[in-house]
């Protein structure tokens, strides 16, 4: 039985004429005659009483188009609602990000992306760099804004490198230091990202080059709150050069090469993505190539 069959069913009720349904429908009489056959075959049940007037439902016809009618608009739901979400130009595009760049990078690319494609709905994931690889592994979002890369399959788009720097309380005494070398903070107390977090990993990293590991006094999985606890006098801490000052703390450049992060668009490549998000892909890479577009790397945060 097929979901046309279905429809032919209830054109078949509706008109009460097979010569007159198959006119509507514009087929054959023979051919609506073959597909009723087949439905009653399947079924086991006579869906129609043939008359010298046309054709009347039987009691358990009435049971079988009632259901066709509820199918066929199932159907056509299941069709409307795959349009919202695949459709380039009415659908969802499903995006995680970083908490960090929550009221930078990504407010500018979304206002620039609305410009371009209005009628697309993108629902975000506000999130830390560990939960948006799991939820591209399982599909929950279909692209991301994250750092570093994710290892596997996935394509990257770089959108922005960040410096790191270090911050410390206004009256510590490396403020007035031009450049300071992470050996500098044996003794010091270290407030940071909780173990597990991406940037942890890179914070980790920075004091594992440098053979420092200062005690830690504070987690936080927030870096503004992070740059707040630092200000209070709670330790020192490893932040995005975007972070230093915001509450008073002051901001030192790190004499090493790796005090950096880069920031990108990620997606897995071992399946294909929606429409609209193979659409906001499109756009924010093609952009990065544009000096000073959304997505470049030189523009303004």
């Amino acid at each position: 039985m097929l979901l046309r069959d279905l429809a032919w069913l209830i054109a078949l009720a509706d008109h009460g004429h097979v010569t007159d349904t198959a006119a509507v429908l514009r087929t054959s009489q023979p051919t609506l005659s073959r597909a009723l056959a087949r439905v009653e075959a399947e079924l086991g049940a006579r869906v129609f009483e043939r008359a010298h007037d046309g054709v009347h439902l039987t009691p358990t016809g009435e049971i079988v188009v009632a259901a066709a009618r509820d199918l066929t608009a199932r159907y056509d739901q299941l069709l409307a609602d795959l349009g919202s979400v695949l459709d380039p130009d009415t659908g969802v595009v499903r995006l995680a990000f970083l908490d960090s760049i929550a009221t930078s990078l990504v407010p500018r690319l979304l206002r620039s992306f609305h410009g371009h494609a209005p009628r697309v709905r993108v629902l975000l994931s506000q999130e830390p760099a560990h939960e948006i690889g799991r939820d591209l592994g399982t599909g929950a979002v279909d692209l991301a804004i994250t750092s570093p890369r994710p290892p596997g399959e996935h394509g990257w788009h770089p959108l922005q490198e960040e410096r790191l720097v270090l911050v410390v309380p206004p009256g510590h005494r490396l403020r007035d230091r031009g450049r300071v070398r992470l050996e500098e903070l044996a003794g010091e107390e270290l407030v940071t990202i909780p173990a597990g977090f991406g940037y942890r990993s890179l914070v980790d990293a920075l004091l594992r080059d440098a053979e420092v590991s200062p005690a830690i006094s504070f987690e936080s999985q927030d870096l503004a709150t992070i740059e707040g606890l630092v200000a209070a006098g709670l330790g020192v801490a490893i932040v995005p050069e975007p972070f230093a000052g915001q509450s008073g703390t002051v901001g030192l450049p790190i004499a090493s090469e790796g005090a950096r992060r880069t920031i990108g668009l990620t997606w897995r490549t071992d399946r294909p993505l929606p429409a609209p998000a193979v659409r906001f892909r499109d756009y924010v890479t093609g952009s990065a190539r544009r000096p000073g577009g959304p997505g470049s790397v030189d523009a303004p945060v």
